[in-house]
């Protein structure tokens, strides 16, 4: 049976994560992907197809040692695949092309996570937001940049190149690349407005306690 015939409401929440994702600016053309892990492998948007226009036929299905079972794969399914096996509360990763949170990578090629100190939210919805350093896309560079986020981090900036989210349902990985990017988004912001500004330590130690009571999900 294919793939969309034995998971048609997974490949549709699939379609419509990439939807959103296209209406929100974060993909553009082909750019991005998304996975979600099911009993028979890993359901995987396709290979340079729009996200915006793909249907329930094109997503591919594969192992996790990257076999191809169905479809044409994204090439960047290892990125996908290094995460899954690195983190086994797992089920869905996100990639997207959210472009304040590249802007920030771009523009402070040194900095080496998203300055969380100046938005609760940040703090108590990731705890952190890494900025992993650049790799080549579709090489095997990305897992070795990733092991120095995961599985600590489930939002991560992809420097010069995007941003990456997991989490233990699709909905969380998906809301968790919209944390990502509108967290960017307020800092780029208020740093063009007049700069940015800081919490003090003993608010950030508050919210930190806050952050374990709500446990590691993204919210």
């Amino acid at each position: 049976m294919k793939p969309f015939e034995k998971y048609p409401n997974e490949c549709e929440q699939m379609i419509e994560a990439c939807r959103r994702l296209h209406d929100r600016n974060m993909l553009a053309a082909g750019d991005g992907n998304i996975s979600l892990r099911v009993q028979d492998g890993i359901l995987i948007t396709p290979s340079g197809r729009p996200k915006a226009f793909i249907e329930p036929h094109e997503i591919a299905l594969i192992t996790l040692d990257n076999q191809i079972l169905y479809g044409d794969p994204s090439g960047e399914r290892l990125m996908h695949l290094h995460v899954y096996k690195s983190c086994e509360k797992a089920i869905s990763v996100v990639h997207a092309h959210p472009p304040h949170a590249i802007a920030w990578s771009v523009a402070y090629p040194d900095m080496r996570e998203l300055p969380n100190n100046c938005l609760s939210e940040v703090v108590l919805a990731a705890g952190r937001i890494p900025i992993a350093p650049y790799a080549r896309p579709g090489t095997g560079q990305m897992g070795a940049v990733l092991d120095l986020c995961l599985p600590d981090y489930r939002l991560i900036v992809l420097s010069r190149h995007g941003g990456l989210s997991w989490g233990e349902s699709l909905e969380e990985a998906y809301m968790g690349m919209e944390r990502l990017e509108h967290s960017a988004e307020i800092l780029y912001k208020a740093k063009t407005l007049n700069g940015l500004s800081f919490l003090e330590e003993e608010e950030m130690q508050a919210l930190r306690k806050i952050r374990i009571q709500l446990g590691d999900k993204t919210r």
